[in-house]
């Protein structure tokens, strides 16, 4: 599966005409936020597949010219503090920032970490059910330490970390972190995880059929442990 991801500044190659020729294998398309609604409108309809979002610090409604609010982008589905399953691929997601002011989609540390334990039987679920209890966590904020800034608006958080050491995500892709140097990081390895910044937009690919075959290993194994007893 060839998944399309994107954060925070429109960009000029997907929001164009060719993008349906660029992106034309994409299977999926994941927001990590600040973007406008129009865009990833524009990204659903051009592209004609899922896309799976989180807010992020800046969401706001939008006022239409009939007076009308606008609330949420068309054609996209929300996933915050939500897991789902995408033709095999375990998604999940969590929105916003650390919060440094009053506003929306802002969480203080221990608000995030509440909100990370609350996930928990859902993410065991899945581990008993597909051996695994996610593929790819989107966020907006970094995890605490890695590729966040010091400011307080860009800290990452601490509860991500801890995501990362219990339900071993093959992908964390955030937003938020700006990236204006070619040296700044933008991937970086901790534990099982592969923790991307998608500033932008960046191209990932999952083998579906790989992780398909290791939940039926998986379910095969709990046979034979409950046949033994």
């Amino acid at each position: 599966m060839k998944i399309l991801t994107v954060s925070d500044v429109v960009d000029e190659l997907v929001h164009s005409a060719s993008a349906a020729e660029r992106f034309q294998d994409v299977d999926l398309i994941l927001s990590c936020g600040d973007l406008p609604f129009d865009y990833l409108e524009f990204i659903v309809s051009v592209l004609n597949k899922r896309l799976f979002y989180v807010y992020g610090n800046h969401a706001r409604d939008v006022l239409l010219f009939d007076g009308s609010v606008k609330s949420a982008p068309e054609g996209c589905e929300n996933i915050h503090h939500r897991v789902v399953n995408y033709k095999g691929v375990l998604i999940a997601g969590l929105e916003g920032s650390v919060r440094y002011r009053e506003g929306p989609h802002q969480y203080t540390q221990e608000e995030m970490s509440w909100l990370v334990r609350s996930m928990a039987p859902k993410l065991w679920w899945n581990k008993l059910r597909y051996g695994r209890a996610v593929d790819i966590l989107i966020t907006h904020a970094p995890p605490y330490g890695i590729h966040d800034g010091e400011d307080r608006c860009h800290q990452g958080f601490r509860a991500f970390l801890r995501f990362m050491d219990l339900y071993k995500p093959r992908y964390l892709i955030h937003g938020h972190t700006h990236l204006y140097r070619r040296d700044a990081p933008r991937m970086t390895r901790y534990g099982e995880t592969i923790v991307l910044n998608t500033y932008g937009y960046q191209i990932i690919e999952i083998d579906e059929k790989a992780l398909a075959k290791s939940a039926k290993t998986a379910r095969a194994f709990r046979g034979l442990r409950k046949a033994s007893h």
